[in-house]
């Protein structure tokens, strides 16, 4: 099977080229709009750049290696940011889904898009498949949008929805919760930390491996793929501290009302995953035992 990943420099690309270039059944296509940053030591993959954001891009690179499977990783993801740039947002988010769709047409390929919990507004949680959305942000608006191309489309396709992703990339260029908690405690940075919002926190690995179940089993519809622990992000620097051994004490808790930020928050998302454990297999870590994985990583 030959799968195209977009966005192969950030976290989940990066994750998914480490994946399944290990499997002896899958030719593994890395695309990203930049030079290609996945370690120098990895091989059983090739790398083209596309911008999913140019058309012609998107176009020459899927004829050119013709995939059966696109994974969609690639997304404007900075919450605020989208808020205050809606028109790059769009591009990125809404846009080059639309420009995938037509390529993955062509070749008669299967679409397998990565979206997100903030398409629900946070009145309820945690979510399954059948949770209606209503986005409270643009960001949330562009991923709802992309997801109604996506299910409106010919192709054969799936939707992977995800919640909160942490981990560390080859080159430590992307951040996250548990990254800023962790240097921010080193740094001896008192932390204030938000207790009223609610979140299934996934480790990178674990989404990968979501995607890559959805793709080998050719599945079909929407699979919420996240950790199934509800923490706060206050519980989350908690336990960070505890795995790396760090100051608890410069952990503060305060509530939402205390930030001022571009973009409104869902208040309580998470996601109830028990359609992906069902019909994939899928079994995610705990959130102690990503941790745990991040650390060894760190070391290695």
């Amino acid at each position: 099977m030959k799968i195209l990943i977009t966005g192969s420099n950030g976290l989940l690309g990066q994750k998914l080229v480490d994946l399944l270039r290990k499997q002896p059944d899958i030719e593994v296509i890395a695309t990203a709009r930049n030079a290609n940053r996945l370690p120098a030591l990895w091989d059983g993959y090739t790398f083209s750049k596309m911008d999913i954001t140019i058309s012609d891009q998107v176009n020459e690179v899927v004829q050119q290696h013709q995939p059966e499977v696109i994974i969609n990783t690639a997304a404007m993801t900075q919450v605020d940011d989208c808020e205050l740039n809606k028109e790059e947002c769009w591009k990125q988010n809404v846009t080059s889904v639309e420009y995938l769709i037509h390529a993955a047409r062509d070749v008669n390929a299967r679409l397998v898009h990565v979206s997100t919990d903030f398409i629900f507004d946070g009145s309820d949680g945690p979510l399954d498949e059948s949770a209606i959305p209503n986005p409270v942000n643009y960001y949330g608006e562009s991923k709802l949008a992309a997801e109604g191309l996506v299910r409106q489309s010919e192709l054969s396709w799936a939707i992977v929805r995800t919640v909160l992703v942490y981990g560390i990339t080859s080159d430590m260029t992307r951040s996250n919760i548990v990254l800023w908690v962790k240097k921010s405690l080193e740094d001896g940075k008192l932390i204030r930390v938000v207790n009223d919002q609610w979140r299934t926190p996934t480790l990178a690995e674990d989404l990968a491996m979501g995607c890559y179940l959805v793709s080998k089993s050719k599945a079909e519809g929407i699979y919420h793929i996240s950790g199934e622990g509800m923490l706060t992000p206050y519980d989350i620097a908690q336990a960070t501290a505890d795995v790396f051994g760090l100051d608890k004490t410069l952990i503060e808790e305060t509530d939402a009302s205390q930030f001022s930020q571009p973009a409104k928050r869902p208040p309580k998302t998470g996601f109830v995953i028990e359609k992906a454990r069902k019909e994939l297999g899928y079994t995610p870590h705990s959130f102690k035992g990503g941790l745990k994985i991040l650390k060894d990583q760190m070391v290695e």
